[in-house]
């Protein structure tokens, strides 16, 4: 099963994707800062880092480049509702995906499913 660590930290949105991603047969951690997140990279695998890029204490993309330290081999992607912060995201790590708040549900799962190779739709 692919793991997948949620960095949201609007509570409302986080429990939204989070069960969105449960829903679409993911195992879904979610913490509510990248200070959180990162311990959790350093002890555990996860396949896929899914963080806001915008949070307090540690920016999703200061996060985005631990990761890429202490587990490369996860995959990232971000979400924003900032324009401008998407352009920092796509200059500061290129590798990334970057989803644009607002976004659908399905596409958030479409998406996901891409990095990996997926061809199967999950419906939510």
């Amino acid at each position: 099963m692919i793991r997948i660590l949620l960095a949201e930290d609007e509570e409302a949105m986080r429990t939204y994707l989070a069960r969105a991603l449960e829903n679409a047969g993911y195992d879904v951690v979610a913490v509510d800062r990248g200070t959180h997140a990162l311990p959790l990279l350093q002890e555990q695998h996860f396949d896929l880092l899914l963080s806001d890029i915008v949070m307090p204490e540690m920016d999703g993309i200061e996060l985005a480049q631990h990761c890429a330290e202490v587990s490369p081999k996860t995959k990232v992607m971000f979400i924003t509702g900032f324009a401008a912060v998407t352009l920092k995201a796509s200059r500061e790590a290129p590798e990334a995906k970057v989803l644009s708040k607002p976004f659908h549900l399905r596409d958030l799962v479409l998406e996901v499913e891409r990095i990996f190779g997926q061809q199967q739709l999950a419906l939510i």
